[in-house]
């Protein structure tokens, strides 16, 4: 069984199907964020530099968000934007 074939066994359960969506923005955010600085060609050190703190921190900040257990604030988001020479656009849409 591969990858796409567990994911999908995994998704016909209720509980885990509830999960996995709720997470959905987090990775969501996640895969821009580390997309932005593969893009930027930095490293989670160089990152830190420029937000003015260490690399413990940006590697925290990204696990945060694949771990769902805890959500950066929005000044956060937004210094590690501006270090990877991006913007945020942060939306509503209706559910």
């Amino acid at each position: 069984m591969n990858h796409e074939e567990l994911r999908r066994k995994a998704l016909t359960n209720r509980a885990v199907r509830s999960s996995y969506d709720n997470l959905l923005p987090e990775y969501s955010l996640l895969k821009r964020m580390l997309l932005a600085r593969h893009r930027a060609g930095l490293t989670q050190a160089e990152i830190a530099r420029r937000m003015g703190t260490k690399a413990p921190a940006i590697v925290r900040l990204e696990k945060s968000l694949e771990s769902g257990m805890h959500s950066p604030s929005i000044d956060t988001i937004k210094k590690y934007a501006k270090a990877v020479n991006c913007r945020i656009d942060i939306k509503l849409v209706a559910a």
